[in-house]
């Protein structure tokens, strides 16, 4: 549909529904806004009255299973109602023009993606070539487009901002070249491809699978190239808690050795024992190993592995939990997930810069905060730096807000909902 008339169906209210269904009634109308400044962008880069389509990629909340992905483990997450949109026009000169609200264009031709360039490690540039040779390397086509994308899953926020990005490249290739037949498990498959070869950054694929299929689910990595998708049909509103997330504002600068050093030790455990992965190795064997570990790989690296170990199961005892309705075991995991993280991982500071320790102070809010008030916290997503999350009973939320806001600033907490959708075309 050409610009100007997508304008016009918008401000006339002919995709509220879907507006709705995405954010809420409440959020609705500031995001015809927003929806409408994104195609004013697009046109004022790309030119006016071209025929565009619509998308839509969430943010992801991490529930349970902090940093198991990676080694074919098991994490509980959900879609949230934050996400990164676009308005985007297919083209047929090979080229791929992106442009982000705030940032400079990435400009490249399909060719030039061919091959990663370790020049661009690290930058936005990297993560959409690789989507781009993604789609050819798994059996799809591809193509050149162009597009506007505005984003509110912040960067370093801990809510998956690069996965949206790069699940937002593959949807677009997907309905404009694939017709929307490549399932967005396959499009998580290929992010997780872009981010690891092309961007540089050794990830797993939960990031990626919760944002692109949406909703509240459990995710199985036992085989990476068939995850098991299990949705789970709990609310946590109705459970009378709200899931709150607070930025802690830290600085993400110089971490990705911090990122890359959690699934490197892990799997250098499971190396000792002539496996690839942690998955694949017992917990009662790392222990049998101990003294032959820690003269090669040191004592961090065991404590990670056994947390990968203690983690694992616990996600399957928290996943029951949720589907037998029984909140107080699911908040027991949290709490234990938590302590496992902050003690054995140790995700929750970076030892680069000790002065900074927002993470660990935020926990240290939270928990005096809920004292005798029931509800759990722990560190949220990759860890070192960004967000924690919390289970807050609804009549606590304002209250808990308070304390953190005035701690890391206003709007540093924040409310989420759960979005029943994953990767979309919007229009």
């Amino acid at each position: 549909m050409k610009t100007t008339e997508l304008i016009r169906k918008i401000e006339s209210g002919a995709l509220d529904t879907i507006f709705v269904k995405l954010y809420g009634a409440a959020d609705a109308e500031g995001q015809k806004a927003r929806y409408i400044r994104t195609i004013k962008n697009f046109e004022a880069d790309y030119g006016v009255d071209r025929d565009v389509s619509l998308f839509s990629v969430p943010g992801r909340s991490e529930i349970s299973g902090n940093h198991t992905d990676h080694n074919h483990g098991c994490v509980l997450a959900a879609a949230i109602n934050l996400d990164i949109i676009a308005v985007a026009a297919k083209n047929s000169d090979g080229l791929v023009r992106l442009r982000s609200e705030g940032y400079s264009e990435d400009r490249m031709t399909v060719a030039e993606c061919a091959k990663p360039n370790s020049d661009y490690f690290f930058k936005s540039r990297a993560l959409i070539a690789g989507m781009v040779q993604g789609f050819v390397n798994y059996g799809h086509k591809t193509g050149g487009f162009d597009a506007f994308t505005t984003n509110n899953v912040h960067k370093g926020s801990g809510l998956s901002s690069s996965a949206a990005f790069e699940v937002m490249v593959g949807n677009i290739i997907n309905h404009f070249y694939n017709d929307g037949s490549v399932d967005n498990a396959e499009v998580a498959r290929i992010a997780q491809f872009s981010e690891n070869e092309y961007f540089g950054k050794p990830c797993g694929l939960m990031d990626q699978t919760a944002c692109a299929v949406g909703g509240f689910v459990a995710i199985d990595f036992a085989d990476p190239k068939a995850p098991v998708i299990e949705p789970l049909a709990f609310d946590m509103n109705k459970a009378g808690y709200s899931l709150c997330i607070t930025n802690t504002g830290g600085n993400h600068a110089d971490l990705n050795e911090d990122y890359a050093s959690v699934p490197a030790e892990m799997k250098s455990v499971a190396a000792h024992f002539g496996k690839p992965v942690l998955r694949e190795v017992t917990k009662e064997e790392i222990i049998r190993e101990i003294p032959a570990l820690r003269k090669t790989v040191g004592d961090r690296a065991i404590l990670r592995a056994l947390h990968f170990e203690n983690e694992n199961a616990r996600v399957a005892v928290q996943k029951k939990a949720l589907l037998d309705g029984d909140i107080k075991t699911f908040f027991d995991g949290v709490i234990a997930s938590g302590n496992s993280s902050y003690k054995y991982l140790q995700n929750v500071f970076t030892v680069k810069n000790v002065r900074e320790q927002g993470l660990s102070l935020a926990l240290c809010l939270t928990e005096d905060a809920l004292a005798g008030k029931g509800g759990a916290f722990r560190v949220h997503g990759g860890g070192f730096a960004g967000t924690i999350q919390a289970f807050v009973p609804h009549a606590e939320v304002e209250g808990y807000r308070a304390v953190m806001n005035a701690a890391f600033g206003d709007g540093a907490c924040v409310v989420m909902s759960i979005r029943p959708e994953g990767a979309i075309k919007v229009y």
